[in-house]
């Protein structure tokens, strides 16, 4: 190692202020060639006055005061104190490249070099010859330069590209070629669904006050350095868990702005880089609008938000969901929907769970949902309430196998049933399971226990009533008689009526029944957030184990209608507001999941067009769309969809004549 005394060594090293920042910058960008990731977080003697202490917190004011004691600088982060003397004890200088920096940052127990690949290096023919040369700043020799690593931007664009799971071990990430939701969010005129819209997925409930105006350190692809390095971004917009970011210091310039992930693991509250030893260095492209970086930040941090410092672990906390490989769980039948069947869980993605039906033994009879959705219950729940249940042929489980515990499963409301209640042959209005465009004339075909309903959707039944399906009384999908009326909704009536347009009075004196009464159905409609034209990622229930690039295009009260960008508006589906089959922009990259781009790969302004182009998705269960061949093998004994209504219009209040 060279003699800290010796001059090119004193001229070689960077000193860092407390925010992590190179004080020589046009020197460090000509001298370094090679990728490090120590980097010192020292401040001299003579700056300590203007250095401030910069503490992310609970979505906090980032607060400024000097921590001193005689000569030492102390910043205190994440609950450790790093002491920052004259530059000598307790920092160390990398024998391949020179850096300085905090010696417990440095790579191996001897403290020789910033990282690996220095290591690596020094080792190889290059030796010290080389490395003087670069310390002085002259020419590589040819030897050396293969020792030149890519262009940081050129990592930093294929890191952005590279699956999470070569990124961090903690996350995985699949990304779709030819989709991009920062090129197709462009610059913030369109809007995405904020992530406290969605109560089940990861950060869902702890998003906090996460908004425009908050700071992150976030790397810096125009530093013209060789290694990586930090820079501080603002938030200008938020869409799901991507954020419009723009660099510290161009202020109204948005020419620069560019989309990230939040929960990425390259994303750090304030202060970060400053307890690592990580430098922040300002933008080529900014160098000209400051000769003080240290004062500019001071002056532009103080009193401003940032990240919690937890909220890292948040995320990976978040992560971790209750269902495992082999869990047992009751599921409905998708060839029968009256009925349900044993499966097993193959499979679990953020919280969805791919199923495997028990009787199967080559794993292809498989069915997607979400662990809250209604459609899986814990084993036993037919026979609790009297729901049909097909039994396994399985005699006993197999070894690995359990029963998953009845707290995992979303909980219903409690109901009282010893007053008036719902009676077989009552008619409601339902969204039709088979084609959830349509909200359909339905009737009440069987009362079960615990408040559940088996609903059958007028004209179209089968003769067994295989296709009921099974609603419980508090269930968002189902109306009473005068819903789509009073909310300008197109209703579906039932098919071959030919007393059209359908009135509900003339319908219930035809066929002698009765309406359901109104006060039983669930009226309350959350505060949940959601506004027309939202973008979001939704699940294709007519094929649910793809997740869509979706958009909110209409409201009414928690209904929400969602649009498949791309296809045509027959495809529509009616969602609750709360359903778990919705998620947030940026979810499918943070879990892994993969994400079905639009049917034709455009803008948002190009939607209009493309929405004419031809579905070509698999016809699994389509509804009108079903052909026979798919309908007699996965929906047996079921009918097709009746004809469909759209009406894209206003809302009106819910119910509002029958509330009082």
């Amino acid at each position: 190692m060279e003699n800290p005394g010796d001059p090119v060594d004193r001229l070689s090293r960077k000193r860092q202020d407390s925010f992590g920042m190179l004080d020589s910058l046009e020197e460090d960008r000509s001298s370094c060639s090679t990728d490090s990731s120590g980097a010192s977080g020292a401040s001299s003697p003579e700056d300590s006055d203007d250095d401030e202490e910069f503490i992310g917190g609970e979505a906090q004011l980032i607060p400024s005061s000097c921590a001193s004691s005689s000569s030492l600088m102390l910043i205190k982060t994440n609950g450790q104190v790093y002491t920052y003397p004259d530059g000598k004890t307790g920092m160390a200088t990398c024998e391949m490249c020179g850096m300085v920096g905090v010696r417990d940052a440095f790579y191996s127990k001897t403290k020789r070099f910033c990282s690996v690949s220095c290591s690596r290096s020094y080792s190889s023919n290059s030796k010290k010859a080389s490395i003087l040369a670069r310390l002085q700043g002259k020419p590589p020799t040819k030897k050396a330069k293969v020792l030149q690593k890519q262009p940081l931007m050129t990592k930093l664009a294929a890191y952005s590209q590279q699956p999470a799971s070569q990124q961090s071990g903690a996350r995985k990430s699949i990304s779709v070629d030819g989709f991009d939701w920062g090129h197709y969010l462009g610059e913030g005129e369109v809007s995405g669904a904020p992530v406290s819209c969605f109560k089940h997925v990861p950060m869902g409930k702890s998003w906090g006050d996460i908004s425009e105006g908050v700071r992150v350190e976030v790397p810096n692809t125009d530093s013209g350095l060789p290694m990586k390095v930090y820079w501080i971004a603002s938030i200008i917009k938020l869409a799901g868990f991507r954020a419009l970011l723009r660099y510290e210091g161009f202020d109204s310039d948005a020419t620069r702005d560019f989309w990230l992930n939040l929960c990425v693991p390259d994303i750090h509250p304030v202060g970060w880089c400053a307890a690592g030893g990580k430098p922040l260095v300002p933008p080529l492209s900014l160098l000209h609008r400051s000769t003080n970086w240290k004062s500019f930040l001071i002056k532009r941090l103080t009193g401003s938000k940032t990240l919690p410092l937890d909220f890292s672990t948040k995320v990976k906390e978040s992560m971790h969901f209750p269902f495992k490989k082999q869990m047992r769980v009751e599921v409905v039948d998708k060839t029968h929907l009256c009925r349900t069947r044993v499966a097993l869980v193959e499979q679990v993605i953020g919280g969805r769970l791919r199923l495997v039906y028990e009787e199967c033994d080559d794993g292809t009879d498989d069915f997607w949902c979400h662990m809250y959705s209604p459609l899986i219950h814990s084993i036993g729940w037919s026979r609790s309430i009297g729901h049909r249940f097909k039994r396994s042929d399985v005699t006993k489980k197999l070894d690995g196998q359990m029963d998953a515990p009845g707290q995992l499963f979303a909980k219903v409301k409690e109901v009282d049933q010893s007053g008036p209640w719902f009676e077989d042959g009552m008619k409601l209005e339902a969204i039709d399971p088979l084609n959830l465009s349509a909200i359909c004339v339905a009737t009440v075909r069987k009362v079960l226990a615990d408040g559940y309903l088996m609903i059958g959707i007028d004209g179209s039944e089968a003769a067994d009533g295989s296709d009921w399906f099974c609603y419980h009384s508090t269930s968002p999908s189902i109306f009473p008689a005068g819903f789509c009326e009073i909310n300008s909704i197109d209703l579906t009536p039932p098919r071959g009526y030919s007393n059209l347009p359908f009135r509900w009075f003339e319908y219930l004196r035809e066929t002698k029944s009765v309406a359901a009464p109104v006060h039983l159905f669930n009226k309350e409609v959350p505060n949940h957030g959601f506004r027309p034209g939202m973008k979001l990622e939704a699940v294709d229930l007519m094929e649910p184990r793809l997740v869509c690039v979706a958009t909110v295009t209409r409201i009414v009260h928690r209904l929400l209608r969602i649009h498949f960008d791309g296809w045509e508006d027959e495809y529509d589906q009616w969602v609750d507001c709360a359903s778990p089959d919705l998620y947030p922009v940026g979810w499918c990259q943070l879990t892994g999941y993969q994400l079905q781009p639009p049917a034709v790969n455009t803008g948002c302004r190009d939607l209009q067009s493309s929405a004419s182009k031809q579905r070509r998705k698999s016809q699994q269960y389509r509804g009108q769309k079903k052909n026979l061949q798919l309908q007699e093998e996965n929906i047996s004994g079921m009918r097709s969809s009746s004809q469909r209504g759209t009406e894209m219009n206003g809302s009106t209040d819910f119910l509002s004549s029958t509330n009082q």
